[in-house]
């Protein structure tokens, strides 16, 4: 066949070959569809906690004892836990279905997405504001003005309990030769939320001042702050647990694609 030549692919059904238009020589698998989605909504879902993250909210639903920890009013967290658990359920299944490389290639998109979004957010707070602007300066810092401090513990937190996650969901879907998918979604998001609370905790309010005592944050307020933030991510980690099942059955049954067998999800 020449250079020029239109390849020729079977029609569906049949072994008749037939000319392939442009647009379908030009389009993507069905895995690959499905991984560009699934990469798209998860680094939106990354940034938009991140850029949303300096807000708090506040449900008086109830007060829990925290052993050695005291009281928590539960709940009062960042209005990032809407969009972040997201990403938990989207590593899990994109995991499930690409194996590690698949899930570790989706993580480091969003860490240099997330890189770049800072960057550009940055270079906006710097510009010089016109006397026209309907927002102003302090305004606008007052939104977007994220701590240099808080940045690096967001990504560093980010990245090490990504890399936890897909390890630990790898390693338990090995173990139990690729039963029970409720243990390893549920347990290896359990494990690595854990890790990313305390990191993040420790990154962002060691060796600083607590405004309300003015002194340096003692271990036990960073482990208090570090465990109130984990309670509600263990908590949405069950929750998914059912939707994990809505994933598979909605890949199986529109794009006909199964899990990755085990042994090679690597």
């Amino acid at each position: 066949m020449s250079a020029t030549q239109t390849p020729l692919v079977p029609l569906p059904g049949s072994g008749t070959p037939t000319p392939a238009s442009p647009a379908t020589q030009g389009d993507f698998d069905v895995r690959t569809r499905l991984y560009i989605w699934l990469t798209g909504v998860f680094v939106t879902s990354l940034i938009i906690a991140d850029i949303t993250g300096s807000k708090f909210f506040h449900f008086d639903l109830f007060t829990v004892q925290l052993p050695a920890l005291g009281s928590y009013n539960f709940v009062t967290h960042s209005v990032g836990m809407f969009s972040f658990p997201i990403t938990f359920l989207l590593t899990d299944l994109v995991n499930e279905y690409y194996g590690r490389k698949g899930a570790r290639r989706m993580t480091y998109i969003g860490l240099v997405m997330a890189g770049l979004s800072f960057t550009l957010i940055f270079a906006a707070r710097k510009a010089q504001v016109s006397p026209i602007s309907p927002v102003s300066q302090d305004h606008f810092d007052a939104v977007f003005g994220m701590s240099n401090r808080l940045y690096i513990a967001s990504l560093t937190a980010y990245l090490t309990g990504q890399m936890c996650d897909i390890f630990l969901f790898g390693l338990i879907k090995r173990a139990t030769r690729g039963k029970y998918v409720w243990l390893r979604a549920t347990g290896s998001t359990i494990v690595s939320q854990a890790i990313d609370s305390f990191l993040v905790t420790t990154i962002l309010f060691a060796a600083t001042s607590n405004p309300a005592t003015n002194a340096p944050y003692t271990t036990h307020e960073l482990l208090e702050t570090a465990a109130t933030g984990y309670i509600l991510k263990f908590l949405i980690a069950i929750a998914l647990t059912p939707l994990i099942y809505a994933g598979r059955w909605f890949i199986r049954e529109r794009f006909g694609m199964t899990p990755m067998p085990v042994g090679r999800e690597a």
